[in-house]
């Protein structure tokens, strides 16, 4: 069972700030296909192309729904048109065929019609929640560029949201977005340094701490959640793996067993019962 399976299946508070991001109906994605390689060493990703690959599963009746929402916009007030068409289709993607990808991209789009704080960052988000457990570079360039120009329209409506300010500082990290990551760190310790208590900055510097092999900061970061947000399953299932891949066993069983007994789903105790017995 993968990572972000495993927290979703265990309830707490980290079930309900992902089905704050996600909505409650979206399953975990499925590979997207990816375009050819850039100048760089990254592929990169074009929505286009990633909606009509979501389009080639849909059956004839759905096809001929999504086609008709999207000749529908007419003359007039198109803006307002095109808002409608856009939440719609985003229910469409999200409830009916529930693939992540188009349901994310419509939520995105209608938010930046409506141009407002709240929808503007609830759209950012569902890209970040899939960027940080995502592994195919290609894939995270798209959640990361997406998210990126989210957060920073949501900047530009409220420039003292540090959650918007972490966020994006999340995306130059995590998504093969820049050359220098240290970019993004930058945007995040300005906001510890403001506000030592930003439980988001540390969960995003820990997670940073972990990609870039930096083991010991990323558990620094996480255990200070631990202490504030005993109940905060993200990050202390992150700071259990973090001290397995650094080969402290007893301190990866410790925080495993910490995480076992805040999950009641049997599935999930049993992945985690098996990863401890492993380190025994």
């Amino acid at each position: 069972m993968k990572k972000q399976q495993l927290l979703l299946v265990g309830g707490g508070c980290l079930l309900f700030i992902l089905l704050f991001f996600f909505g409650n109906t979206i399953p975990p994605k499925k590979p997207a296909p990816v375009a050819a390689n850039t100048p760089h060493q990254e592929r990169t990703i074009e929505s286009e192309k990633l909606l009509t690959h979501a389009k080639e599963r849909l059956t004839p009746q759905q096809l001929e729904r999504v086609t008709s929402l999207e000749n529908s916009v007419k003359r007039g007030d198109v803006k307002n048109q095109q808002f409608k068409v856009y939440k719609t289709l985003a229910a469409f993607w999200g409830d009916s065929v529930r693939l992540f990808e188009p349901y994310a991209y419509y939520t995105a789009e209608a938010a930046k019609l409506e141009n407002s704080e709240k929808s503007l960052t609830f759209a950012a988000h569902l890209f970040l929640t899939n960027l940080k457990t995502e592994t195919d570079p290609a894939m995270q360039n798209w959640l990361a560029t997406n998210a990126k120009d989210l957060f920073q329209r949501a900047l530009e409506v409220n420039p003292a949201n540090d959650s918007s300010k972490v966020g994006l500082g999340a995306c130059y990290i995590f998504g093969n977005i820049s050359d220098n990551p240290m970019e993004g760190i930058a945007k995040i310790r300005e906001v510890i340094q403001r506000n030592p208590n930003d439980m988001f900055a540390h969960l995003v510097l820990g997670l940073g701490g972990v990609k870039s092999g930096q083991f010991d900061k990323a558990i620094e970061h996480f255990k200070i959640i631990a202490e504030k947000q005993p109940d905060n399953l993200e990050a202390l299932l992150n700071l259990a793996e973090t001290y397995d891949q650094k080969g402290e066993k007893a301190d990866a069983i410790k925080w495993y067993k910490e995480v076992k007994g805040k999950i009641p789903n049997p599935e999930a105790q049993k992945e985690l019962d098996q990863r401890i017995k492993a380190l025994q």
